[in-house]
């Protein structure tokens, strides 16, 4: 994928996926729907799609009773960007538009979701990274506000278990884009206080302290700046998300950080070539330091059959992408309508679920069942596999797990025990460092330009 944009539009609708799905593996309530993506609008047809072999019905039943016994955890969906462009309320149903909505979650047997503060790089250039995230933040307490019944804010493991006991579902915060603080440890510790409990360091664009995996590295990895914000978050309590950045910036936040640390919408390299994805010697560091890799979902970046595609269709649709993006430079929402069109008409090959639970066995095998996750990318993403089509879908992860031998035990770690395990150790290593949020905290911040 090579236009790094995550916000091009959010209202693609990929009515051929939708069609072709009926019949797919493990139909629950709700059809299925799909959005956007955090590199490029595309979308991607399954008409073609083979039929899946019909599933073992005993086999499903103890899939949803485990499923629904279990704390499922999903580090990571944009349905927030939504939220506040529209004002969209998420108890209202969205199928046929975005993979999220309140019906679904609830079918999905969720427990707890980290909305994404997603801050696209145009702030970091144009400024007001941190209003946007404000202004993101407030969307998750509206909803939350506005359906008590059903969800509840969460700022801890004991709120997450709290929420599952009480039949809601957990209501969390992640910040994506570490330049949503602006290189201030005092505004890290302020988005902390209004409930942000991790910080993906970088997205698609290096800042002024983090390397990232999508753009030029001009910091061999962190700065010593970028260092002390990991120290910060160590500190507060707040996860060091390694989603995005570099491998070498990867590699020196394991060499900081004395919490465990996640990458809340990663995948395995050995799997697909992407640059987004982990490769095993990073799996294997990230499990020596207790930490969690949250299987992505995307098809481009687990299915390197897709990723292929996606790269040659780029190449094939340059002149016309080009002309698009210059005849619209000036109206980004008919740009992103026009390109969606494009990508429409140009539809890459399905990507079956087998893929998504082939990426989560391999980093299973590789760094161990205590450290692998979900982190879904829902509404971050314009297409998804076959049976994995919206947040509804989640129980098919489960039935797959134990299809392929997975104890009822290792299941549910991966379903959201091994985040809780990691948060934990997080919240462990803040109460021993610290006894307050600011008053020990270090006022250092970087000048304009990063100096």
């Amino acid at each position: 994928m090579h236009d790094k944009r995550k916000l091009l539009t959010h209202r693609a609708i990929n009515i051929a996926l939708l069609c072709a799905l009926s019949g797919s593996i493990v139909p629950l309530l709700l059809p299925s729907t799909a959005a956007r993506e955090d590199a490029k609008q595309q979308t991607t047809s399954a008409a073609t799609a083979s039929p899946e072999p019909a599933r073992d019905e005993r086999l499903w039943q103890r899939a949803l009773k485990l499923h629904r016994r279990s704390i499922v955890v999903d580090t990571h969906n944009d349905i927030t960007t939504m939220m506040t462009d529209d004002d969209y309320d998420i108890g209202t149903s969205s199928v046929g538009k975005y993979h999220t909505d309140l019906a679904r979650m609830k079918a999905g047997g969720l427990s707890a979701e980290f909305f994404s503060v997603y801050v696209d790089k145009k702030y970091a250039k144009e400024g007001g990274s941190a209003r946007r995230a404000m202004d993101m933040i407030d969307q998750v307490y509206r909803a939350v506000e506005r359906h008590p019944d059903e969800f509840m804010m969460a700022v801890s493991v004991a709120d997450i278990r709290r929420a599952k006991r009480q039949g809601k579902i957990a209501a969390l915060m992640g910040i994506e884009g570490g330049h949503a603080i602006e290189n201030s440890l005092s505004a890290l510790r302020d988005f902390y206080r209004l409930g942000i409990r991790y910080m993906t360091l970088t997205h698609n664009n290096t800042n002024d302290w983090a390397d990232s995996s999508r753009d030029e590295a001009r910091h061999n990895g962190l700065t010593d700046f970028g260092k002390e914000v990991v120290r910060e978050m160590n500190r507060l309590g707040m996860l060091v998300d390694v989603s995005h950045v570099s491998d070498k910036t990867m590699s020196d936040v394991l060499d900081v950080s004395r919490a465990p640390i996640i990458a809340s919408h990663s995948s395995a390299r050995a799997l697909s070539n992407h640059p987004r994805n982990i490769p095993d010697d990073l799996l294997r560091r990230i499990a020596q330091n207790k930490g969690v890799v949250m299987v992505n979902f995307y098809p481009v970046f687990i299915d390197q059959k897709a990723y292929d595609a996606d790269r040659a269709r780029d190449e094939r649709l340059k002149p016309q992408l080009d002309r698009l993006r210059e005849e619209y430079k000036n109206d980004p929402k008919r740009l992103g309508e026009e390109i969606t069109k494009l990508y429409a008409a140009n539809p890459l090959p399905p990507t079956p679920l087998s893929i998504l639970i082939d990426h989560i066995d391999h980093i299973a095998k590789t760094a161990g069942v205590d450290h692998v996750g979900i982190g879904s990318d829902f509404d971050g993403v314009p297409s998804l596999p076959v049976g994995m089509e919206d947040i509804s879908k989640l129980p098919n992860i489960t039935y797959e797990l134990l299809k392929r031998g997975y104890s009822e035990t290792d299941v549910r770690k991966i379903l959201g025990e091994n985040l809780l395990r990691a948060f934990a150790e997080a919240e462990r290593v803040a109460r021993s460092s610290s006894r307050s949020v600011s008053g020990e905290g270090s006022l250092r911040r970087l000048n304009e330009g990063g100096r």
